[in-house]
C-alpha cells in the first residue's frame, strides 16, 4: 500500500488545499443536518465495486478513504447516487458530488475563496496576453522537445515531455534564451516568473498528460487528430479535461446558506467540489467514462465567465504537443504492454506515459 492510500495520510499534492487548520468546523446547524442525514441514509457501502454488502456501512464513503487514489469512480458513484450532500470528516468540509451543484459553486458568488477566471488579477494579467506570440513559442518549444525523443528507442513523454512543455512555454515567451530556460525549468523559476494565472504549471503538466494518454491509447484517434482544424483538436481536448480533470477537489467557503440538491448548506462552512465526480455524472454526460473526442453534449465544466491566461496557454500546449509529437515521431505509439494509470487524490494524472517513437 503507498503511502497515499494509507487511512489518514497526507498526500504530496495535499499542499494544493488550505491547511485544514484554518478550515471553519462546521456549524451547530450543519451538525443536526449530519446526523440527521447518516441516521436516514440506511444505503449500504462496501470497500469494493457498489453493492450491497456485510457488514454494512451507513456512512457515506469519503473520497479520502484507501484506495482512492487508484480508482475514485466507485467512491464518486456512490455519493452522487446516495449522498449528493454529505460532510466529510477527513476534509473536514461538505462534499458536493453532482454535475449541477458542483457547476453552481464554481461560478456562484455565493461560493467564495477560489479563483475564478475574469477575476481581477486574472483580468490584469490577460490583458497582457499576446495570443499570437503565445502560440509562436509553444508551438517552438514543442518542436524542439519532440525532436530530442525522436530517436529514442522508447521514452517516458511524462517526464521527457510534459514536465517540459508547460515552463518552457512560460521561460520562452518571457525571452529566456534556451540555456538558461532549461535551468529554470528545473529550477521552477518559470512559475514564479510568469504571474498567479500562467504560473499553473503542475496542473497544466498534468492535464498535458492526460490528454497524450487519452489520444495514444487510440491510434485512430491520433490519426485523426494530428492533420484535424483546430477546432476539432481543441474539442478533443475538451473532452480529455472532462474525463479526467488534473484538479479532482476544488475548495470552496459559502458566505451565505445554499440550497443544493441534498439539501442546505449553511453560510460560512467550507465545501469541497469533487470535479472528477462531476464531470462523470451519467445525468449529465453520456456513456461518461468513455473518451470520445467527437463528444456531442457540451464539455467540461466552467470556472467562471472570463477569460484565463492559464486556460488558453494550456490549450495550445495541448494543440501544439500532439501536433509536434506526431510530426517528429509519425508512427508513435504507446509502448508495447503499457497502460496509463493515473493517480492522485486532489490532483491526477498518469505518472508516466512510456512510448515508442518509432512505432
Amino acid at each position: 500500500m503507498s503511502d497515499e492510500s494509507k487511512p489518514g495520510a497526507r498526500p504530496d499534492r495535499w499542499a494544493d488545499l488550505p491547511p485544514m487548520e484554518s478550515w471553519p468546523s462546521p456549524s451547530a446547524p450543519a451538525r443536526t443536518t449530519l446526523a440527521a442525514a447518516a441516521a436516514a441514509a440506511g444505503r449500504l457501502w462496501g470497500s469494493g465495486p457498489v453493492a450491497e454488502r456485510s457488514p454494512a456501512r451507513t456512512v457515506a464513503p469519503s473520497p479520502l478513504d484507501p484506495g482512492g487514489t487508484r480508482y475514485p469512480h466507485r467512491v464518486h458513484r456512490v455519493l452522487r447516487e446516495q449522498f449528493p450532500l454529505t460532510y466529510d470528516p477527513l476534509l473536514r468540509a461538505w462534499v458536493l458530488s453532482r454535475y449541477a451543484d458542483v457547476a453552481t459553486a464554481l461560478t456562484d458568488a455565493r461560493f467564495t475563496h477560489g479563483h475564478r477566471p475574469g477575476d481581477p488579477p486574472c483580468a490584469r494579467t490577460h490583458v497582457d496576453v499576446d495570443e499570437a506570440e503565445l502560440r509562436s513559442v509553444t508551438a517552438r518549444t514543442a518542436h524542439v522537445l519532440a525532436r530530442r525523443i525522436a530517436d529514442r528507442p522508447q521514452a517516458d513523454l511524462v517526464a521527457d515531455f510534459c514536465h517540459w512543455l508547460p515552463s518552457g512555454t512560460v521561460a520562452a515567451a518571457l525571452g529566456v534564451p534556451y540555456r538558461d530556460m532549461m535551468r529554470l525549468v528545473r529550477g521552477r523559476a518559470a512559475a514564479a516568473l510568469a504571474g498567479q494565472c500562467t504560473g499553473q504549471i503542475a496542473v497544466r503538466e498534468k492535464a498535458l498528460a492526460s490528454f497524450l494518454a487519452n489520444v495514444l491509447a487510440d491510434p485512430d484517434h491520433a490519426r485523426d487528430l494530428h492533420t484535424a482544424p483546430p477546432g476539432q483538436l481543441a474539442r478533443a481536448w475538451t473532452e480529455s479535461l472532462r474525463r479526467d480533470p488534473p484538479v479532482q477537489i476544488a475548495v470552496r467557503r459559502t458566505a451565505a446558506e445554499v440550497r443544493v440538491s441534498g439539501g442546505t448548506i449553511p453560510a460560512g462552512d467550507p465545501v469541497a467540489l469533487l470535479i472528477g465526480s462531476a464531470c462523470r455524472d451519467p445525468e449529465r454526460f453520456r456513456e461518461p467514462d468513455r473518451y470520445d473526442p467527437l463528444r456531442d453534449d457540451p464539455g467540461q465544466l466552467t470556472y467562471g465567465s472570463g477569460a484565463c491566461p492559464a486556460v488558453l496557454l494550456a490549450g495550445f500546449e495541448a494543440e501544439y504537443a500532439l501536433r509536434a509529437l506526431l510530426d517528429a515521431m509519425p508512427r508513435l505509439r504507446l509502448a508495447d504492454g503499457f497502460r496509463p494509470e493515473r493517480t492522485g487524490l486532489i490532483t491526477r494524472a498518469p505518472r508516466s506515459l512510456l512510448v515508442r517513437p518509432g512505432g
